[in-house]
């Protein structure tokens, strides 16, 4: 196998933002298998899309030969990563981060194959984190970190005026301190993370040299910026979209990337989709109307990646049952697994929500939108009634209809309504008992 090969895929495809040492990384990935890693600390019970470049980071890199290592941040999430955050993160308690971790895991596992099938590993730096001797540790390896250097870093430097907690001071050596021990006990010679993690892999690169004599490298990855908004690439209006089905529902999922900015579309098929490239780069530039075919395959293939073949079929059939289809004749379509699953089935539905009848009879129309998903708040839910983007089984609410109540509505009578927000947001409400 040509393992140099995956130094200049990554790059080819857009995952190289910055690199530590480009001579040495190449003869690195020339000289046979890689063990490179790549942490996500246990912040929340779920990843987001934010997460999902470091994952095909990872994925790519098993795929070609190399050997990757996620790193579950137990430990480091007891101190909180200050890295492109304005103020502190909230302290979790040890049984939050467990029961985050335990959300997360399953997340990484799709990505990264474990043994036996795979050659992938899956560490959680808690094993060495957890009970250090303080005084020991910063004896050991805090006398190999500068502070008047550590303060240039962005990271350090952006908080200073808001305040930077001691606390959050330590996390570079914290994570320092976990490619050491990775290079020593996995063979770890690469690490990979966000644009915003160079400090913090410097300083690891760093620690290495100093305390084992080793030569080891960093790769950081471009932070994504959604054209429309600024925002940064995943955030909605609604918040984060999750890998969770919990948090973010599949068919939403499917449709945050099936909505993407046309401009964007040869860039995240190159980066979030295992499509050959010249086929990302032929797809992002079809004529017309036909781009949305290539968002749709995007959406599918992300989908599917995160949630399974049949779960990113049944989004695909929900939304053409909704939109229709971008192409009826699939006559461009390209990927076989979206072919497969692209025949109607009249059996698809939309995203529902079950809510008991006498909560819905107690509610007004703006409160249902709240209930059913669409709007997070009822000042939102007002505000979408009165802009005329509200509607129920497709007949738009009237301005000033957003108090009325729900209770005497015709559709309660049937049991079932399905909402619209917008053009693409859809939601089926089901009255239970």
């Amino acid at each position: 196998m040509d393992f140099k090969n995956a130094y200049r895929a990554l790059q080819e495809r857009g995952f190289n933002y910055q690199v530590t040492d480009e001579e040495g990384l190449q003869e690195l990935f020339a000289k046979g298998p890689v063990s490179a890693y790549i942490g996500f600390d246990a912040t929340a019970d779920s990843l987001h899309v934010g997460h999902l470049l470091p994952l095909m980071a990872l994925s790519w890199l098993s795929r070609l030969g190399h050997r990757p290592i996620a790193l579950l941040g137990g430990g480091t999430s007891m101190v909180g990563d200050p890295s492109g955050r304005k103020e502190a993160r909230r302290i979790l308690s040890l049984e939050d981060i467990a029961r985050n971790a335990e959300g997360i895991r399953p997340q990484l596992e799709r990505f990264v194959d474990l043994p036996p099938a795979g050659n992938g590993v899956l560490r959680d730096n808690s094993a060495w984190l957890k009970d250090l001797n303080y005084v020991s540790f910063m004896r050991d390896i805090g006398r190999h970190f500068s502070v008047n250097r550590m303060l240039t870093a962005e990271s350090y430097r952006s908080r200073l005026e808001q305040g930077l907690s001691f606390l959050e001071f330590n996390y570079m050596i914290m994570q320092a301190y976990d490619f050491l021990v990775l290079f020593r006990e996995e063979g770890a010679t690469l690490q990979m993370g966000g644009q915003d993690q160079w400090g913090n892999i410097v300083a690891g690169i760093e620690l290495i040299r100093r305390e084992a004599g080793g030569s080891a490298y960093g790769i950081t990855m471009p932070l994504l910026i959604d054209p429309r908004t600024g925002e940064k690439f995943g955030k909605t209006a609604a918040g984060a979209v999750w890998l969770s089905a919990e948090r973010t529902p599949v068919y939403d999922f499917y449709q945050f990337w099936r909505n993407i900015d046309d401009q964007e579309a040869a860039r995240l098929l190159s980066l979030f989709t295992f499509l050959p490239l010249d086929e990302c780069r032929r797809l992002a530039t079809l004529p017309g109307n036909l781009i949305n075919r290539a968002k749709e395959i995007l959406a599918f293939e992300v989908t599917s990646a995160c949630h399974g073949f049949g779960e990113a079929a049944e989004a695909f059939r929900a939304s053409v049952k909704a939109f229709g289809a971008a192409d009826p004749e699939l006559s461009v379509a390209t990927s076989s697994r979206v072919v497969e699953c692209s025949a109607p089935d009249p059996g698809a539905s939309l995203p529902s929500e079950e809510i008991p009848l006498s909560v819905l009879e107690a509610s007004d129309l703006a409160g249902l939108f709240v209930l059913a998903g669409l709007a997070s708040s009822k000042s939102e839910a007002r505000r979408l009634i009165r802009q005329g983007g509200a509607y129920a089984d497709e007949e738009r609410l009237a301005p000033g209809s957003e108090g009325e109540p729900v209770k005497g509505s015709a559709w309660l009578g049937k049991g079932s309504v399905t909402l619209r927000a917008g053009k693409k947001r859809y939601k089926n409400v089901k009255a239970v008992p």
